[in-house]
C-alpha cells in the first residue's frame, strides 16, 4: 500500500490527499522507516513539491517531512517557510521544524517574532498570525527554555483561593492562625501577608491567587484578554518574584465546552494575551511558570484564578513511589488531621495492608509514634515503602508477609489502615472475606483501650463486621463523595 501511496504521488496522482493519507500511516514505526527510504531515493521531487502551486500540497508535503525528522530538507523547509505568501500554510513550516535540527536558524525565527509584534492585525490576519506566533515561540522555548523566576512574595499581602476536600473545608480553615478566611463551595478565599503559614499545610490540595482586576472574565476571548492585561497581573508576578518579563503561561478552561471550542478558546485568548502585553506574558504549552484559570459560573461569565508554578510545593516529596491503589498522600494527610483527636501520642502502631506506606508516614508527620509496624503481602509495594519512609527520614518496620499470617509479640494501640478495595482482578466476594477476616484477627492485636482507625471504600461492610464481632464505632467520616470513601474511628 505504501509504495502504491507514494507512487501515485511522484507521478502527480491525487498528490494533495496521497500525501495526507501518507502521514496518517507513518504512525506505525515500522512504516515511517519505509517512508524515511522512499522519500530519500526521492528527494530532488520532494524538493520541488515544497515549491508546488498549490498550497495544500506544499504544506502537506513539509508537514510529511517534519513527522519524518528529515534534516537533509532543513535549509529548503526554512527557505519555503521565508518564501510562503498563504498565511494559513506558514505555521505548518514551523510545525515542521520542530521535527528537525533547526537551532541554527534560532536568530531568524526570533526576527520573525518581533516583525509580526508590529504587524497590523485585520480580522483577515489574526487567526493566522497568532497561530504562527505561537509556533514561533514554541520553537524558541524549546531551544533556549524559558528564565525562571523564583518566588519571592511570601510575606506580601495576597488574597487566595485555598481548594481544600469538599466535605472537610473546616479542617484546613480551622489551621489559619494569619489571616481572614471566608468559605466557600471548593474550600475557602483567605486574605493573607503569611503565605508560609499556608503552604505548611497538609491537607490542602491547591492554592490559587486573585489578582487585582482579575476576578472575572466574559466568555469573548478578545475581551477577556483585553480584561487580563489591564488587570495588575504583571505588576502582582513583578513584585512577587526575581527578575522581571516574559513570564510564560498556560490556559487551563473549565467549561462545560466543547473541547474544539475549548482549544479555540484557549489559542485565540493566549495570542490575544501576548499582542496586548508585548510578549512580557509569553503563551507556552510545555514551558510555563503560571496558569490561567478560566472557570465558567452560573452567570456564563468566568472566574479567573492564577496558579503559580513557582512556588515549590514539597510537602509529599518523600512520596517517590507508588503502587495503582495507593492513596493520593493529601488525603492521607487529611484522614490524620480528622483522626488526630483520637490518637496517642508515642503509640504502637500497625498497618496491616501497608502498600508504599503513605498512611503511616503521614500519620507520624503529625502524630508521634513509638513504633510503627507496615505490612504487605505485595513485596513490589513493602520495597517501595522503604524508600519513601527514607524518603521521609522516618523508622518503620516492614514485614512482605499476608496479614492473615502475621504474629507479633506485643499488641499495639492502634491500627491505622487504607482497607483494599475491589480493583483490577479483585473481586467484592474477595475484598469482603478480606474485611471478615480483618475484623476477627483486630482484636488479637489490640490492646484492650486500643483503636482502630480506617479509610474503606466498603461502608456497609465495616457497620455490619464491626458489629458482629463486637466493636463499637465511635466516629464516622465521610470524605468523598464520588468515590464513597469513609474514614471510621472504632473502638
Amino acid at each position: 500500500m505504501i509504495n502504491n501511496l507514494f507512487s501515485e504521488i511522484v507521478n502527480g496522482v491525487d498528490v494533495r490527499q496521497n500525501l495526507s493519507q501518507l502521514r496518517q500511516e507513518i504512525r506505525d514505526n515500522r512504516i515511517k522507516d519505509e517512508v524515511s527510504e522512499l522519500v530519500k531515493e526521492h528527494e530532488e521531487y520532494i524538493r520541488n513539491l515544497l515549491k508546488a502551486e498549490d498550497p495544500k500540497i506544499r504544506k502537506n508535503t513539509v508537514l510529511l517531512i517534519g513527522d519524518l525528522g528529515k534534516n537533509e530538507f532543513l535549509d529548503d523547509v526554512f527557505a519555503a517557510y521565508l518564501a510562503e505568501e498563504q498565511l494559513f500554510v506558514k505555521s505548518a513550516y514551523l510545525n515542521a521544524l520542530e521535527g528537525l535540527s533547526y537551532e541554527s536558524y534560532l536568530p531568524q525565527l526570533k526576527e520573525r517574532i518581533q516583525i509580526l509584534e508590529v504587524v497590523e492585525i485585520t480580522e483577515e490576519n489574526r487567526k493566522h498570525i497568532a497561530s504562527e506566533m505561537r509556533e514561533l515561540s514554541e520553537l524558541v522555548v524549546k531551544v533556549e527554555g524559558i528564565s525562571k523566576h523564583k518566588f519571592t512574595g511570601y510575606h506580601k499581602e495576597a488574597e487566595l483561593m485555598v481548594l481544600t476536600n469538599r466535605l472537610h473545608i473546616q479542617a484546613t480553615m480551622d489551621q489559619i492562625q494569619d489571616g481572614e478566611t471566608f468559605a466557600t463551595s471548593a474550600g475557602f478565599r483567605l486574605k493573607t501577608k503569611n503565605l508560609e503559614e499556608v503552604l505548611e499545610l497538609r491537607t490542602y490540595q491547591e492554592i490559587l491567587f486573585l489578582v487585582p482586576g482579575m476576578h472575572n472574565a466574559p466568555m469573548d476571548p478578545v475581551l477577556a484578554a483585553q480584561k487580563i492585561t489591564d488587570s495588575e497581573l504583571l505588576t502582582f508576578l513583578e513584585k512577587r518574584h526575581n527578575g522581571r518579563a516574559p513570564f510564560h503561561f498556560r490556559i487551563e478552561i473549565k467549561s462545560k465546552m466543547p473541547l474544539n471550542k475549548k482549544s479555540f478558546f484557549a489559542k485565540k485568548i493566549a495570542s490575544e494575551i501576548e499582542r496586548n502585553t508585548k510578549r512580557k506574558l509569553v503563551n507556552s504549552t510545555t514551558n510555563y511558570e503560571m496558569e490561567l484559570r478560566f472557570i465558567e459560573n452560573k452567570e456564563g461569565s468566568f472566574n479567573l484564578l492564577l496558579k503559580l508554578f513557582t512556588i515549590p510545593d514539597e510537602r509529599f516529596s518523600y512520596r517517590k513511589e507508588h503502587i495503582a491503589n495507593s492513596i493520593k498522600p493529601v488525603n492521607a494527610a487529611l484522614l490524620v488531621e480528622l483522626a488526630k483527636p483520637y490518637m496517642i501520642e508515642d503509640a504502637r502502631v500497625l498497618d496491616p495492608f501497608c502498600g508504599v506506606a503513605t498512611m503511616l508516614i503521614e500519620r507520624q508527620m503529625v502524630v508521634k509514634a513509638n513504633t510503627s509496624y507496615g505490612i504487605d503481602i505485595l513485596s513490589d509495594a513493602i520495597e517501595k515503602a522503604k524508600i519513601n519512609t527514607e524518603a521521609a527520614g522516618q523508622i518503620i518496620h516492614f514485614v512482605n508477609r499476608d496479614f492473615f499470617d502475621f504474629t507479633h509479640d506485643y499488641r499495639f494501640d492502634e491500627i491505622f489502615t487504607n482497607m483494599p478495595f475491589a480493583i483490577g482482578r479483585k473481586t467484592e466476594e474477595e475484598i469482603y472475606d478480606i474485611y471478615e477476616g480483618f475484623f476477627r484477627r483486630a482484636k488479637s492485636f489490640l490492646e484492650k483501650e486500643g483503636k482502630i482507625i480506617m479509610y474503606t471504600h466498603n461502608r456497609d461492610y465495616v457497620i455490619r463486621l464491626a458489629k458482629e464481632n463486637g466493636y463499637v464505632i465511635l466516629k464516622e467520616f465521610n470524605i468523598l463523595a464520588k468515590e464513597e470513601t469513609q474514614l471510621f474511628i472504632i473502638k
